[in-house]
Parts: C-alpha cells; structure tokens; sequence
C-alpha cells in the first residue's frame, strides 16, 4: 500500500505515531471484522467471537461470514461495525448518567452504526434524532434503524445549521465528522488517491464550522463526543484545540484500561491499529459551560392524533398501551406518549423522514401493516409467525416465491430463529411475499 509522504511526515510529532509500526500495519491486508449485538433481539453468535474490550456487545468475528446470506443479519440481531468507533459507548457512559431520560443528536449519522448503537445505551424515554446531511443517504440510514427496532427515534435530513432552530434542547450531540478518511485506507485503499494536505484543510474547515453551527443546540451542561477517521492532527487536537478556544467548553476525561491500546494524546483518543485490534480513529468529549438562557421554540402545529373511533384497529397489531398514534393523510406511526412534545416539536422545526414505528396505512378500516412494524418490538405477540429454516429464511429475503405450509389464511410474520424478517399474507392458494423490494437479496445463494 503507497502511503502518502506528506501524510507520514504530519505524523512525525502525534502522539503513539510509531512509524515502521504504523507503515507494516497498512502493508497487511484489513482482516479485523467486527459486529455490535442488538440487546433487543438477543442472539448467539453463529460464528466464533472474541470481546471488543471498551463494548459490552461488540464482537470481533475470528473469519468474514456472508452476512448478506444470513438472516439473523437481515433481522437486525445485529450490527457490522468498525471495533475502534465503538468507543462511543465509552464516551457516553462516561459522562452521562444514561439512567435518566436524555435528547440526543446524531448529528452525522448516514449509515447508522452509531445510531443504532446510541438507542441502546438510552433510556426508553430518551429521544434519538438521527440526522443526516446528504438526502441521499437518508435512505440508508433510515433502513437500519428500522431493522434495529427502536421506537424513540426520529430521523431527520438537515444542515447543522438548521438545529439552530433548537436552542438548549440536546443533552448529548455526537458528531462524527465528514474527514479526509486516512483512517480507513486499510478497508477502503480508494481513499488513498483523494487524500491530499488541500483536502484535510478543507475538512478541518468544514468540521469547524458544523461544530459552531451545532453548539447553539447543546444545553449547558451537556456533551459534545467529536469524532473523525482521519489520521491528521489538523482535523483531530487541532480542532480540540480550536473547540477549547472558541467556545465555552471544557475538556472531558475518559478512563481507559491499559490494555485496550487506545493512546490518550492529552486532547483526546487515538486509535493506532498497529496498537490495537479497530481502524484509524479519534475521538474527544467537550462539556458546555453555562450560558445566558434563550426563548426555547414552543409546539405550535401538533400532529394529528389519531381518532379514537379508529384505534381498536390497531389493537390486534400491537401494543398500544403507552404510545400515541399519530396520522398522517393514511399513515399511523406508534410514538412512545411520553416523547410526543418532543418529537412534535422536531416535526415542527426540523425537515423529518420518519418517526417512532411506521404501524402501516389505513385503507377501508383496516390496517395493511408497515415493514417496520414487522421489525419493531411493539408488535403483538398475538400476531402469528411462522417460522422458516435457513433455505426458505434467504428465499423469502430474496422475494421469491415461498411454498410453506402455513395453515389459517392472513397476515402472518416470516421469522428465522425466532426474529421477524417481514409480511407475508396468506391467500387460499398462493403466498404474497411483502417484503420490501428496495431491502431484497439481489444475489443467488
């Protein structure tokens, strides 16, 4: 792997920068896989695993399974992640007292690791809003947090400067910064030609001006995790430098074990992965101090709760004790009652996807289910399953036609181990395959 000269002399001064360490380590071929259990759909890992040691549910995978052909992956059991980056959860539970009810930001969120990993360390009455800046990969972003389950999630599609339309509302803003990604060249050698001193500058620049465009909307008292993939001090104790001197924050310190390899540079976290088992990365936690109050906004347009009249429609679809149903034209979505100020007030201010669980359209009195129903946890447990052995679990995933023996006709729950994939609907001779076309396996087994 040709390493760019300027990146290695930047290096020369940065803290736990060995350089015959840190060019071997890029010359051998990125092996290190790595996944994040969903505690909502607890599995066993069907592949051998060892410990990611700053993750209570990360894993490093002794071989690279075909997730695409695996189904418990399709479920949302869980999350192929990058090890180094799941020190978030570090982060977080470090400074934050995750037994209250907290409003987090992700700020930057598209394809939803962190995400998904920020909506289980939270409380069940804490607010996730999920942004992403590029509308492109809201999609994406969208998808997976469907798949994880979560119902207090709100995923938006903002510049940062947007939130400025909610002052002192997040307790916790998580920004993983848009980076000239010199962490990644082992999985992803492309970035190595697009890496150049002009565009580490240039993101330096732009991660200065989202965080100040972000801070308006952190509370005093609350946290900023700032994080990038980049190697470069420009973009890493620079930028904590430059936080420090140009906002009112302090520094936070994170404990770390000896054994986990993780360098502490003074102005944040390296990650080296001549030093540890992850990918290029660093991260740094900020406290707000006290600031003069401003006017916070007020709901002014609520949604539209849905009739009362219509609610026994739902009843056998789901849990409906301690949600409010919100409609939308046809559209129900489940949000938990306790968050409905909240995320009514997002609606109001911010341009949003999607929110809470999806429950499906109204359409003649009766309810056709939603796929994110399906992978949510407020389903009913007396909605039927019927359950699939791998062969048919990857047919159904691939939208084929399934031939099964499936008893009384209707909706029912395609499940593989006991966790739901998707709809099908039961006809006297034919099985309609409701998966969702965008989500199907394209490839053959």
């Amino acid at each position: 792997m040709y390493l760019p000269p300027l990146l290695l002399e930047s290096l020369q001064h940065a803290k736990g920068y060995d350089p015959d360490a840190f060019v071997f380590v890029h010359e051998q071929p990125a092996s290190i896989t790595s996944v994040r259990i969903n505690p909502a759909k607890p599995i066993a890992l069907p592949f051998s695993s060892l410990k990611v040691p700053w993750s209570d549910t990360g894993f490093y995978l002794e071989q690279r399974p075909s997730f695409t052909f695996d189904p418990l992956f399709h479920a949302g059991a869980y999350y192929v992640q990058e090890a180094s980056s799941m020190f978030l959860e570090q982060a977080l539970k470090q400074t934050m007292d995750l037994s209250k009810d907290i409003r987090v930001l992700d700020l930057c969120a598209a394809p939803g690791g962190k995400s998904t990993h920020l909506q289980s360390l939270i409380s069940a009455k804490s607010l996730l809003v999920s942004n992403e800046v590029i509308r492109s990969r809201v999609n994406i972003l969208e998808d997976n947090l469907v798949k994880w389950g979560g119902d207090n999630v709100m995923v938006t599609n903002n510049d940062p400067r947007d939130l400025s339309r909610l002052p002192r509302f997040f307790d916790v803003i998580v920004i993983d910064a848009p980076c000239s990604g010199s962490g990644l060249f082992r999985r992803e050698p492309e970035a190595i030609r697009e890496w150049s001193e002009h565009n580490v500058a240039l993101c330096s620049q732009r991660q200065q001006r989202i965080v100040s465009d972000i801070w308006t909307s952190l509370k005093p008292g609350g946290v900023l995790i700032y994080s990038t993939c980049s190697y470069s001090v420009q973009e890493d104790e620079d930028n904590h430098d430059w936080i420090l001197n140009t906002l009112d924050a302090d520094p936070q310190p994170l404990k770390l074990a000896a054994d986990w390899g993780i360098t502490d540079t003074g102005k944040g976290y390296r990650f080296w992965p001549d030093k540890l088992k992850g990918e290029g990365f660093y991260l740094a936690v900020f406290r707000k101090k006290n600031e003069e109050s401003v006017k916070m906004p007020r709901v002014k347009r609520k949604p539209v709760v849905m009739a009362e009249k219509d609610l026994p429609v739902l009843n056998k679809w789901m849990k409906t004790a301690g949600y409010t149903f919100i409609q939308h034209e046809n559209t129900v979505y489940a949000w938990p009652a306790d968050l409905v100020y909240d995320m009514s007030l997002v609606l109001q201010e911010l341009r949003t996807t999607y929110s809470g669980v999806m429950a499906g359209e109204l359409i003649h009195g009766k309810l056709v289910p939603a796929h994110s129903l399906a992978m949510s946890k407020i389903i009913s447990p007396g909605v039927e399953k019927i359950e699939l052995d791998r062969e048919m679990a990857i047919r159904y995933l691939q939208r084929k036609d399934l031939v099964i023996e499936t008893g009384q006709t209707g909706w029912k729950l395609a499940s593989f181990e006991g966790h739901s994939l998707g709809w099908m609907n039961v006809l006297k001779n034919r099985i309609n395959n409701y998966y969702p076309g965008p989500l199907r396996i394209r490839k053959e087994l």
